[in-house]
């Protein structure tokens, strides 16, 4: 039984060629005794030499799809000792099933994608977690400055990463010593060892910066500490300079939501109370008659049923004549109406307007409105992103809505999206179940049901998108034809 002896330090050409010889002559995997040097198999075992290549016209031909190629690039990596034994029998068995790698419940092939999994994995957090620290003081002979670097992998990835951080970290002299091995970039080589190197003890001013950068982005309200752990594991910890703050963080996480809430609840945005500001220095006017849309709206302007006030910009009231015989329902005001103060004057009041003016409606003729009268959103910079309302919202603002349809008097409501279906009755459906339908309301009224325009416009797919504009045109058809009706 031919014994091959590897360095094993995830140099992937070692084992190709021995394979190549092995494979060429014939030799199957249960013939051949891998080791790996430097093992407790390998203490007492001297390498057999590898079988001369046969001549070209005796040579076993072998092949192998591309695919196998670099999923044996990764798994040389692996620090798993049969990791030889493995590739070379997917190897063998490639010759007589090219598709053998596309059989996921194939035990070798299970086997080998978790060991490149595993390898990816750690090549990853090598860099994510590799933390360069200053060493000597100024600048250089060369004109460089120089960095030090300690990691601890899992397997032998030291190689395979080293270009990432030669190309990464160019403008830079740097050294990373690692249990199996180093790297090193001078500026004009990269040198890399199989020496397993000692953990230096090494300070850098750079270690405060990183934890007040790390003590500023945790968010205590997003805090998952399994999922934490999983991402960054304990091995880590001790080598990052911000690690000695995470039990202290976690610790006083809960503590910190609560402030925050309690501090969201009385404290609006920044730039919110300039805009409010601005608003209460407007000349007062005189109060509408009581009993009047004009003022319900004024009474509304200065609603607090709920936290969406506190954010949002002013209160969007519906619009349109006292007497409408129809009555549009959507979901809220989005980011244009809340700071125009008006609905549907957005993305999705423009294509509101065109389509139901295709279908032959005056939206002067219409009142329109929304379930909820202020803006939910999440700040993220600055652009404020959309959130849909909870159902709690939406309760609270109902007040607003069966004031506005008692004083309106519609025969037709057309529901737009389900938290307007939500608002105007007590069945729990989805608007996919009745859309298209006339649904009888209490004092003779009727309830239409369609999509809101903002959801056509969330259609990536510009087949589909055309589809449901189309459906949407019909869907206003029906409401004109249900106007003569009502």
């Amino acid at each position: 039984m031919p014994r091959v002896v590897l360095e094993g330090r995830g140099e992937f050409g070692e084992w190709r060629d021995a394979a190549r010889a092995l494979a060429a002559a014939g030799v199957p995997p249960e013939d051949v005794d891998w080791r790996e040097k430097g093992s407790d198999a390998d203490l007492f075992a001297a390498p057999d030499a590898l079988p001369q290549l046969p001549s070209s016209g005796d040579r076993r031909q072998m092949t192998v799809p591309p695919a196998f190629i670099a999923l044996a690039e990764a798994v040389i990596c692996h620090s798993d000792p049969m990791r030889f034994v493995l590739l070379y029998r997917l190897l063998w068995r490639l010759q007589g099933d090219r598709t053998l790698l596309d059989v996921a419940s194939d035990e070798d092939v299970a086997r080998a994608r978790m060991m490149e999994k595993s390898v990816r994995r750690d090549a990853h957090k090598m860099t994510a977690f590799v933390r360069f620290k200053e060493v000597g003081s100024g600048i250089s002979l060369n004109g460089r400055r120089k960095f030090l670097a300690w990691f601890e992998p899992d397997h032998h990835i030291v190689a395979r990463k080293a270009p990432f951080f030669q190309k990464r970290f160019n403008d830079m002299d740097w050294v990373i010593a690692t249990p199996r091995g180093s790297a090193a970039w001078d500026g004009e080589k990269l040198t890399l060892s199989d020496t397993p190197c000692e953990k230096p003890d090494l300070t850098d001013p750079a270690d405060q910066l990183w934890r007040t950068y790390y003590a500023n982005i945790f968010n205590p309200a997003r805090l998952k500490v399994k999922a934490m752990q999983a991402e960054m594991p304990k091995k880590y910890w001790k080598n990052l300079p911000e690690a000695d703050l995470i039990p202290g963080m976690i610790a006083a996480a809960e503590s910190k939501v609560l402030a925050m809430a309690a501090k969201q609840a009385s404290e609006p945005l920044p730039f919110h109370d300039r805009l409010k500001q601005a608003a209460r220095n407007v000349p007062a006017t005189p109060k509408s008659p009581a009993g009047t849309l004009a003022a319900l709206r004024e009474e509304a302007a200065v609603c607090a049923r709920c936290p969406l006030h506190q954010t949002a910009t002013q209160t969007v009231f519906g619009e349109g004549p006292e007497d409408a015989q129809v009555m549009f329902v959507g979901e809220q005001p989005g980011d244009q109406e809340d700071l125009a103060g008006r609905p549907f004057v957005g993305p999705a009041g423009k294509v509101f307007d065109q389509i139901v003016g295709e279908a032959g409606i005056d939206r002067r003729s219409v009142y329109v409105t929304n379930a909820v009268k202020h803006f939910k959103y999440e700040p993220r910079g600055k652009r404020r992103i959309h959130q849909r309302p909870n159902m709690g919202e939406v309760t609270h603002c109902r007040w607003w809505l069966d004031l506005e349809v008692e004083m309106i008097k519609p025969r037709l409501i057309v529901a737009m999206g389900a938290t307007a279906l939500a608002s105007l009755t007590d069945a729990k459906q989805k608007v996919s179940e009745v859309r298209g339908r006339a649904i009888p309301l209490s004092e003779g009224r009727t309830l239409f049901v369609t999509v809101h325009p903002s959801y056509l416009l969330r259609i990536p797919d510009e087949r589909l998108k055309a589809e449901e504009m189309e459906r949407f045109r019909g869907d206003m058809r029906q409401v004109r034809n249900l106007i003569g009706q009502v």
